[in-house]
């Protein structure tokens, strides 16, 4: 899945990825490969990434919202 993490500074993260786990306002939650569509809004936390090399990356967030569609997330942060 392609995935795209912007802060209003700068694109943090713009691959592909296997897993996706997100500070849901809601609670946690995780984006696989063909997710259902959805739109979140995220809290403070931690999200926790799985590249396709199987690598783990870590971006901490204050805020931000989620848009997954077939395969295309964008992640839009502070």
């Amino acid at each position: 899945m392609r995935v795209k993490i912007i802060s209003p500074e700068k694109t943090l993260y713009e691959s592909e990825g296997t897993l996706l786990q997100l500070p849901g306002i809601d609670g946690s939650f995780e984006l696989l490969v063909n997710h259902a569509p959805i739109i979140s809004v995220l809290k403070k936390g931690v999200i926790r990434l799985v590249d396709k090399e199987n690598k783990e990356l870590k971006f901490e967030i204050n805020s931000g919202i989620v848009e997954c569609i077939n395969n295309n997330i964008k992640i839009l942060v502070q």
